[in-house]
């Protein structure tokens, strides 16, 4: 397996890891998740790919086929003047094709990242994960991150 930056040639296989993503997402959530879509666009995946700001990293096996990803976005703080400035690099989306869950794909694509947001100067990285989302919640804690702060709802 090799991780690396995504090109042009992944776009399907990014697709198709984008649907499986949203149907845990439009299980969890339907009142929010459009069951049968993506996240993004072929035309917004070609922006993203060109896009140094927004990296989309990619776990390939020994053909060059597209068996996980890790969607990317750097970020400057603060969101105020009362807070020091830094850099982020936010995980916009990770996910690992359900036939290789469990081989550790996950982690490597996290620890590729973790070098790059070193790389380019970043204080920390930063994700969110929807609740209900029990498995990528047990990932994440198992991977080492913590709760920084909390988003809660109340539906009208």
């Amino acid at each position: 397996m090799l991780i690396r930056r995504s090109q042009i040639k992944d776009i399907d296989k990014l697709i198709t890891l984008l649907q499986e993503v949203l149907e845990i997402h439009s299980k969890i959530r339907p009142d929010i998740f459009i069951s049968g879509t993506t996240k993004y666009t072929r035309e917004e995946l070609l922006q993203k790919i060109a896009n140094d700001d927004e990296p989309i990293y990619v776990a390939v096996d020994d053909n060059d086929e597209v068996i996980g990803y890790a969607f990317c976005v750097l970020k400057q703080q603060p969101f105020s003047t009362n807070m020091v400035p830094f850099t982020s690099l936010y995980i916009d989306d990770l996910c690992v094709d359900s036939k290789y869950r469990g081989q550790h794909i996950g982690e490597q694509l996290f620890e590729y990242v973790k070098a790059e947001a070193k790389r380019f100067g970043c204080y920390e990285i930063t994700l969110a994960v929807w609740a209900g989302n029990d498995g990528a919640e047990k990932f994440y804690d198992r991977i080492g991150l913590k709760t920084k702060e909390r988003i809660m709802e109340y539906i009208l």
